[in-house]
């Protein structure tokens, strides 16, 4: 049976790159499986936007005894990101005057929450991750932990991810943010303080996000023109499910924190603006999965990363007519993707 642990690590005198230093910031994780006597066995898994520490849940069939993820033969690590709202120090953690950040808390970058993960590797002992593994937002913090030092990582595994970017993402995500801080129960980021939730906000803005998780043909095959009342399409209905989930286990303020982090993400940044000189301490055997339909992160533009990395690249594409949401879905694809990648 796999052994698994939920832990909290306090890091002290974090500092972001916008400039704001944390007194103490506490970093949320699980653990699965056992690390070996020579520590050569760990894999860091990243979670998207609005995941969490879970993997072995929100990753069924990928992660788990005997799965593509071995938690039988690998030692397994997730933590939650910087800004969260699943343990790590994010908006509605206390701030010095005993109430949450709320619009206190500072901007992170995918970079920041990297570096606070490279704190982590050193309090667990790690001196190199066997992988680093991650999808979506998940898979531009694989990215950017395997930059920040590539002794770190001996194989990195980017999934539905690219190297930065563009006007069309940002643009989505602008009108994610837009729909929350509109909602008059948001107040700025500072609702708790006034015993407020902008839930339809956060609703509208997981609405508008999961139109880009799930490609046309999906939506199209699946509910076609059907409705559950005159006025009522299913596929409104499969939408309106989305945002009640969300909403009953997400944070607001974390939404628009996150979603603003992978907005900015540019791994050129601070590096070089030419992209293969900014990729070049990455590190050297690398797997860049994409997914055919995907029309977030569309297969060109992953293909992109994949094309300007060093060393030993795979360039794997699923084919899916789901989009986006197929690195969550398409479990046989990416794990014989990943399976491959991991023995070799």
């Amino acid at each position: 049976m796999t052994t698994q642990s939920t832990s909290v690590e306090r890091i002290l005198g974090f500092v972001t790159e916008s400039g704001h230093t944390f007194g103490t910031v506490e970093v949320a994780y699980e653990t699965f499986g056992t690390l070996n006597t020579e520590r050569s066995n760990a894999i860091l898994v990243e979670h998207a936007l609005t995941g969490d520490t879970s993997v072995t849940e929100w990753w069924a069939g990928i992660v788990g005894p005997g799965q593509a993820i071995d938690t039988e033969k690998y030692f397994v690590v997730c933590a939650n990101s910087l800004g969260g709202c699943s343990g790590t120090t994010g908006p509605q953690s206390v701030y010095d005057d005993g109430l949450p950040y709320g619009s206190r808390f500072p901007q992170v970058t995918i970079r920041d929450m990297a570096r606070l993960e490279h704190n982590l590797t050193q309090i667990l002992g790690i001196d190199s991750w066997h992988a680093v593994i991650g999808g979506s937002m998940g898979g531009a913090r694989a990215l950017e932990f395997a930059l920040l030092d590539k002794r770190k990582v001996k194989k990195c595994a980017i999934i539905a991810a690219p190297a930065f970017c563009e006007a069309d993402q940002i643009a989505w995500a602008m009108v994610q943010e837009r729909a929350i801080e509109l909602d008059p129960d948001y107040y700025s980021g500072d609702y708790t303080a006034v015993g407020a939730f902008p839930a339809q906000g956060l609703g509208l803005a997981r609405q508008i996000a999961h139109l880009t998780y799930r490609n046309d043909v999906d939506l199209n095959n699946r509910f076609s023109r059907r409705r559950r009342s005159p006025d009522y399409y299913e596929v409104t209905s499969y939408l309106d499910h989305q945002a009640k989930k969300l909403t009953a286990r997400f944070d607001p303020h974390s939404y628009v924190v996150l979603t603003r982090a992978l907005r900015d993400h540019d791994v050129r940044i601070g590096r070089s603006h030419d992209l293969t000189t900014a990729l070049a301490d990455a590190c050297v055997d690398n797997l860049v999965v994409s997914v055919s339909s995907d029309r977030l992160f569309p297969p060109a533009q992953v293909e992109l990363l994949a094309q300007n990395l060093p060393g030993d690249v795979t360039h794997h594409v699923i084919d899916s007519g789901i989009g986006h949401d197929g690195f969550l879905t398409e479990t046989e694809a990416v794990s014989t993707a990943l399976k491959d990648f991991l023995d070799t």
